[in-house]
């Protein structure tokens, strides 16, 4: 299991690295372009695409043979995103804590909490489009 679980960080870094550059290429190229709602809205969608690109790209390098390694997965990335996502609002940017609660707030069009399931969604997803055989129980 300890395998799984550092091979799942060096895939959530590709995801960082890549919603990295999506983020960039929202406030460098799409806000202007768009607008701030739909350059997010973009974003987002285009985030999501990517996510499930690299979960599909290297989930048989995971190895992973039950659905719960599967869960696990998910949690982990969801749990090191929003570590990220509040380290770097914090300590890099300076956002104050409403600012970073903003971006998971449905109602104020946050779209954080649906990405977060997205992340835990994204390796059954992945395992079911490369035809990964899972175990239920042992």
């Amino acid at each position: 299991m300890t395998i799984i679980i550092l091979k799942s960080i060096v895939i959530w870094l590709i995801f960082i690295l890549a919603e990295s550059l999506n983020g960039a290429a929202r406030i460098f190229w799409l806000v202007p372009l768009l607008g701030d709602p739909l350059a997010h809205q973009v974003s987002f969608a285009i985030g999501s695409v990517l996510v499930l690109t690299i979960a599909t790209l290297f989930i048989r390098w995971l190895h992973v043979s039950h659905v719960f390694q599967l869960l696990g997965v998910g949690i982990l990335w969801l749990l090191l995103t929003v570590a990220f996502e509040i380290c770097l609002g914090l300590f890099v940017l300076g956002y104050s804590w409403q600012q970073i609660g903003a971006d998971y707030n449905l109602l104020q069009g946050g779209l954080m909490p649906i990405g977060l399931v997205w992340l835990i969604l994204s390796p059954f997803i992945a395992a079911k489009i490369r035809n990964v055989s899972l175990h239920v129980s042992d």
